[in-house]
C-alpha cells in the first residue's frame, strides 16, 4: 500500500477489523510514521448504474459517499456510519442477469436508510434526488417523514 502522506510503499498493518462485508485496516508508513486506514471489499462483477438519461456507467461508491457526505454536512453523523449506510445500500441493491441497476433504485435505498439515521440529511438528500423546484416539495417531504 502506498503511503497517501509520503508516498512510499513500506507500511505495515497495525490493526484489522471486519465491518460488514469490508475488512478496515488501519496502517502505519514505517518511512514517516503516520497512520492511515484502509478498507477491503468483496468484489463481485461490477454493477453498472442506468441513469436518468438512459445512459449506463460503472457503480461508484465514492459518488453515493460523496452525495451522503454531502447531505450530513454539519450533522452529528459519524463517517462510519455513512460507510455503514453505503454498504447497507450496496449490498441490498437487486441484481439481476445483467448486473444492472438504476439511479431509482439506488436514490430510494439510500433515502430510506438516510431517513433512519438523521431526518435533517435525509430532506437534504431527497432534495438533490428529486430535483426541487418549490417550496412546497420540500414541506410535502417534510410531511411525509412521520409515516
Amino acid at each position: 500500500m502506498i503511503c497517501p502522506f509520503c508516498k512510499t510503499d513500506n507500511d505495515k498493518v497495525v490493526d484489522s477489523r471486519v465491518s460488514g462485508t469490508s475488512i478496515r485496516r488501519r496502517r502505519e508508513c514505517l518511512a514517516c510514521g503516520r497512520r492511515f486506514t484502509t478498507r477491503e471489499y468483496i468484489e463481485l462483477q461490477p454493477l453498472t448504474v442506468i441513469k436518468r438519461n438512459g445512459s449506463k456507467e460503472p457503480f461508484q461508491r465514492e459518488k453515493l459517499m460523496k452525495g451522503l457526505m454531502d447531505s450530513c454536512k454539519k450533522r452529528p453523523v459519524s463517517r462510519e456510519d455513512l460507510e455503514n449506510l453505503a454498504t447497507n445500500v450496496e449490498n441490498s441493491l437487486p441484481v439481476n442477469d445483467s448486473f444492472e441497476v438504476t439511479y431509482d433504485q439506488i436514490g430510494n435505498m439510500t433515502m430510506q436508510e438516510l431517513k433512519k439515521l438523521d431526518p435533517v440529511a435525509y430532506v437534504r438528500f431527497a432534495s438533490i434526488y428529486r430535483e426541487f423546484k418549490e417550496v412546497g416539495e420540500f414541506v410535502d417531504q417534510i410531511k411525509n417523514l412521520d409515516k
